[in-house]
């Protein structure tokens, strides 16, 4: 038996499947508890109904944490390192320092590293940062500056380090700098992960590997996600495509995976996704992870919904947690929000009527200014709307500036979501429904409008939200970047096709030659509105709603290490350029000799832990002699490179937890 278990920003799903047949034999669903985990995946176990755990030989998880991290900017506190140069572009910190150390992109050393500069910038980090990431100008080409600063920031801060040069292989300065800072920053958040799991496999004493889901939906062990966490963005979708296509046996579909945070979305066609070699880009990041090719927007049952500045409704990216949810455990927050809704007659410029606020996590070590520090006294004992909490602190609610405290994750945001619509219109009923229609009935009065007319037209605009995202993943699909939010041609044909209103004159309608699989919590509620407009045929599977967790519980592991060899014209010599050093040969065959065998047992030893016997496991390795062609008929073709691809593929190990006698 195999526990996958996917642990979303809004619910933890559970299953269990059994190996040999690939059977789902038991599945459950709970919250997903952010400041403590071990909370949501303790309570979906008990939920599985599953008591001879003794046959579990495996578990297997994915995740949206990292995705969801990166899309709310939500990332632990993380200090950059640049060897050698500055990249063109914004970064996603502010906490950097330079060294003058550098090579050239032949990996030749124009100037050495200063021990004592070295020491002190690392030392300057001390108490402020989380996490490093290290990124140096040509570290590809020669890790070694890399490799002896991580070793300097262990020794002196003993903090978790990232490098560059060991998440890609790609040129490409900037992305490689970018990804090793969300790689660092999201260090902490699979840590948490992978110990709430163990700590709750503890008690139903569960001794077996664990494996996570990456971004291109095979599998790695948990040692090194702790490493490389960045290979988990994408997690979870990938896992849904996996799920999908295991629940539908679908080979060309659109799958979408609509959870609490996003709307994730893929193409299948001919029962393969194409992967983004280029890099996964989430929450605005080009990064240089080889990801599966998946479309992802900030629409899903937990997103915020809110007020631009222009008065227009607008839905996330943020992830919130709904009115619904948590008022049915705190009933006085409907008569806070009803007794200062009538109370309150002037509009908020940056805020909702509808937010509310909880304490999910005790401040700690971070430095809380008074001001904040009074907030948090507020919201020790129970959560509280915005205007409760303005009136107390005698403050203008525009002005309470919250937001620095939800993005340290010390309090969370209530409000108005998509599962709060549904709860108000009756569609759905676990929640609390008098909160959702309180605060619908804020949303309506800030329009104008009767409830049945406000409901009806959210209805529509997340419905519509939904078909635009599906457009734009397909048109980017095949290679076009239709813009539907400006006011060209594209969009007033897509507006005109969306609209269920009597058109005059042009008729304009979508028509998908693709099945939609819709796997997700909330998919019911509002995909078969979708299928209608966009005029396709819709398939919601049997355990739809635990798709990621099967996903995670059928992949494969498969792990890649790329080598590349270049001539030297000077030397006459052929360095080979490997994410574990820089060597030089004088002959072509020993550099390729010396690269597979390298590339094999750095491979293995990527994966150990995680592979089966060797019969299970496949280790391919592919070589390429790039040559110019020269179109002369008595000169030979240049010689520029070898490039070196190895790949082990097999199923992860299984440990059996118990024997039966004959």
């Amino acid at each position: 038996m195999i526990l996958g278990i996917d642990t979303g920003g809004t619910y933890t799903d559970g299953v269990i499947v059994e190996y040999g047949d690939k059977k789902i034999w038991h599945k459950a669903k709970s919250l997903t508890t952010r400041e403590d985990l071990t909370i949501g995946i303790e309570k979906c176990m008990g939920n599985l109904n599953f008591t001879d755990f003794k046959k579990i030989s495996l578990v297997s998880l994915s995740t949206t944490l990292a995705t969801n991290a990166i899309v709310e900017g939500k990332g632990c506190k993380t200090g950059v390192i640049l060897i050698g140069d500055w990249p063109k572009g914004n970064l996603p910190s502010d906490n950097i320092a330079l060294l003058d150390g550098k090579f050239d992109i032949k990996g030749r050393v124009i100037k050495n590293l200063e021990g004592q500069q070295v020491g002190d910038v690392i030392e300057q980090f001390r108490d402020k940062v989380d996490a490093i990431a290290i990124s140096g100008y040509a570290s590809v080409r020669n890790p070694e500056h890399e490799l002896y600063v991580k070793s300097k920031v262990r020794e002196i801060l003993n903090i978790p380090v990232a490098c560059g040069h060991e998440l890609t292989s790609s040129l490409g300065f900037y992305e490689r700098t970018v990804t090793s800072i969300l790689n660092a920053s999201l260090i902490p958040i699979i840590m948490d992960l992978i110990n709430a799991t163990k700590t709750v496999l503890q008690k139903y004493k569960i001794n077996v590997p664990i494996m996570i889901v990456k971004g291109d939906g095979s599998l790695m062990h948990e040692s090194l996600a702790t490493e490389k966490p960045i290979e988990t963005i994408l997690s979870g979708p990938a896992a849904s495509i996996i799920g999908g296509i295991f629940l539908t046996n679908q080979n060309d579909a659109i799958i979408m995976d609509m959870g609490g945070t996003t709307t994730d979305i893929s193409i299948l066609k001919e029962g393969v996704v194409r992967k983004r070699r280029e890099g996964a880009q989430v929450g605005g990041w080009l990064t240089r992870v080889e990801a599966a090719e998946i479309f992802t927007f900030g629409i899903g049952g937990d997103s915020y919904l809110h007020f631009n500045i222009e008065g227009q409704l607008e839905i996330g990216p943020q992830k919130v947690w709904p009115l619904c949810v948590v008022g049915k455990r705190y009933p006085h927050l409907s008569d806070e929000l009803e007794t200062f809704r009538k109370k309150e007659e002037y509009q908020l410029c940056s805020a909702q009527k509808t937010d509310c606020f909880m304490l999910v996590k005790k401040p700690g070590k971070l430095e809380l200014s008074k001001f904040e520090m009074e907030i948090i006294k507020i919201l020790e004992e129970q959560p509280h709307s915005l205007f409760y909490i303005a009136h107390k602190l005698d403050k203008d609610p525009d002005l309470l500036g919250l937001q620095p405290l939800v993005d340290m994750g010390v309090i969370a945001r209530i409000s108005l979501t998509p599962t709060d619509i549904l709860h108000a219109e009756g569609r759905y009923n676990k929640w609390d429904k008098r909160i959702a229609e309180i605060g619908v009935n804020l949303f309506a009065e800030r329009l104008n409008q009767s409830i049945p007319k406000f409901l009806e037209m959210a209805n529509e605009f997340i419905t519509n939200k939904l078909c635009d995202a599906c457009l734009l993943s397909l048109a980017d699909f095949e290679n076009q970047n239709f813009n539907f939010i400006d006011k060209s041609g594209p969009t007033y044909l897509g507006n005109k096709a969306l609209k269920d209103e009597d058109q005059f004159g042009l008729l304009a309608k979508n028509t998908l030659k693709k099945p939609i699989v819709a796997v997700g919590a909330p998919v019911s509620a509002w995909m078969h509105k979708v299928r209608e407009k966009l005029n396709t045929t819709l398939m919601i599977p049997e355990h739809s709603e635990v798709a990621n967790a099967v996903g995670a519980a059928v992949g494969q592991v498969l792990e890649t290490v790329e080598v590349l060899i270049r001539p030297d014209q000077v030397t006459k010599c052929f360095i080979v350029h490997a994410p574990w050093s820089r060597e030089i040969f004088n002959d072509l065959e020993a550099a390729v000799e010396y690269a597979i065998s390298g590339a094999k047992k750095y491979v293995s030893a990527t994966v150990k832990g995680a592979m089966s016997n060797s019969y299970n496991v496949n280790v391919l390795h592919n070589r390429e002699d790039i040559y110019t062609e020269v179109f002369t008929s008595n000169a030979e073709n240049t010689y520029v490179e070898t490039r070196i691809k190895v790949i082990a593929i097999g199923k992860p190990s299984l440990k059996v937890s118990f024997v039966e006698k004959n």
